[in-house]
């Protein structure tokens, strides 16, 4: 059973910091790559960052480029999510997911499993 368990949510001011956490408890696992999507009232999901397991590589939405970062760590099983200058615009539910089989970290039908989600609400 895949649980991803998101963390680290909150409210915020405008400008202010926040890191989520993403971590994957299954003892087993096989993933290319694990990655941050968020939902708006009223709108579609997008995608966020993600992340490729092995090599590293990231991949960012242009609307947080230089502003969120996306790490992993191994050993934890865990993905995290550095948000910083944080506007009104990113006020949403962020969901981390994971994916089992190489394709396209940016697209949201490529993922597997994902986690329950965790409200961010920036204030401004």
């Amino acid at each position: 059973q895949v649980q991803l368990v998101e963390s680290g949510g909150g409210l915020v001011q405008a400008g202010g910091s926040l890191r989520l956490s993403c971590a994957d408890s299954r003892r087993t696992f096989v993933k290319y790559g694990m990655g941050w999507f968020r939902q708006a009232p009223g709108k579609e999901r997008e995608f966020v960052a993600a992340i490729s397991w092995y090599s590293g590589y990231t991949y960012y939405a242009d609307s947080v480029k230089g502003r969120f970062t996306i790490s992993r760590d191994n050993a934890k099983n865990t993905v995290y999510l550095q948000m910083n200058s944080l506007n009104p615009e990113d006020t949403a539910v962020y969901y981390c997911a994971t994916e089992t089989t190489v394709g396209d970290l940016r697209r949201e039908g490529e993922y597997d499993y994902w986690g329950q989600g965790t409200q961010v609400t920036v204030s401004s």
